[in-house]
C-alpha cells in the first residue's frame, strides 16, 4: 500500500488526504491545530494524525519518524502549508507601508517551515531511493504582486530552493515538483470572498488533488518538475 505523508491538514492538505485514500493510500497527517487534526481523522478513518509545527524542526522529524513507524516507507510528501493567523495585513500589505512585523509570520516562520520539510523530506527519500516530493504554492511563487511583497518574497525564494532541491534529488530516484495553484481555492476558508462569482473563476481542492496525483503517478522517463493550474475564467499569465 502506497503512502502519503501530508503537512498542512486543515483544508486543501485534508481534501488531498480524502483523495489518496479514496484510492487505497495510507495516510499520514500533519497539523498544528488539534481540531483540524479530529476533522482529518473523522475524514479518513485510520489515518495517523501527527500535531507538530513544521517552524520547528524536532516537530518535523518527528513527524517523519511516526509515518516511517506505521508505515515503513513514505511514497509522496505533499506540503500544503499556509502563515499562521494573527497577521496585521495578509501578504504583508504595500511595501513602502508595511513593517517589520508584516514580514515575520513569512520569513520568520512560514519559509523556515517550509526550509524544514523540504530539507528533513528530500533526506529521507534520497535515504528510500524513490518516492515524490510535492511543494503547493500559489501565483506568487512566479511573480510578485501589488499589496503581498512578503508573501510573493516568500514564495519565490521557496521555488528557487525547490528547484535546487529537485535538481539534486533527481539522481537519487526522487521525483520533486512545485505545484503552483495561480488561483483562489474553494473551500470553506474562501466560500464567503466567492459568492456570486462563476465557477470558473476559482479551482476546487479537488483540483488540486488530482494534480497532486498526477505528478506522483509521473514515470522517471518524464518527470513534471513545475505544473501551474489555473482556471479557464482567470487572467493567465505565462
Amino acid at each position: 500500500m502506497p503512502t502519503l505523508l501530508v503537512f498542512g491538514a486543515r483544508n486543501l492538505g485534508r481534501a488531498i488526504a480524502r483523495h489518496f485514500a479514496a484510492e487505497g493510500w495510507g495516510v499520514a497527517a500533519v497539523s498544528r491545530s488539534q481540531d483540524s487534526l479530529t476533522r482529518l481523522a473523522a475524514d479518513v478513518p485510520g489515518a495517523l494524525t501527527v500535531a507538530g509545527d513544521a517552524s520547528k524542526v524536532i516537530d518535523v522529524e518527528r513527524a517523519f519518524a511516526e509515518a516511517r513507524m506505521r508505515f515503513a516507507v513514505i511514497d509522496l510528501v505533499v506540503v500544503a502549508i499556509s502563515p499562521t493567523g494573527g497577521m496585521r495585513r495578509w501578504g504583508g500589505g504595500e511595501v513602502a507601508d508595511s513593517e517589520p512585523a508584516d514580514f515575520a509570520p513569512y520569513f520568520d516562520e512560514l519559509l523556515p517551515a517550509l526550509t524544514n520539510v523540504l530539507r528533513i523530506g528530500s533526506r529521507l527519500l534520497k535515504q528510500q531511493g524513490h518516492g515524490t516530493y510535492v511543494q503547493i504554492t500559489g501565483g506568487s511563487a512566479r511573480r510578485g504582486r501589488p499589496g503581498i511583497g512578503a508573501w510573493a518574497a516568500t514564495a519565490a525564494a521557496n521555488r528557487a530552493l525547490l528547484q535546487s532541491a529537485a535538481a539534486e534529488l533527481r539522481q537519487h530516484g526522487v521525483h520533486a515538483a512545485l505545484l503552483i495553484v495561480d488561483a483562489t481555492i474553494e473551500s470553506e476558508k474562501t466560500q464567503e470572498r466567492l459568492v456570486g462569482k462563476p465557477a470558473e473563476l476559482s479551482a476546487t481542492e479537488e483540483d488540486v488533488a488530482r494534480a497532486v496525483a498526477y505528478l506522483a503517478s509521473q514515470s522517471e522517463r518524464g518527470w513534471t518538475h513545475e505544473l501551474q493550474i489555473t482556471p479557464r475564467g482567470d487572467a493567465w499569465v505565462p
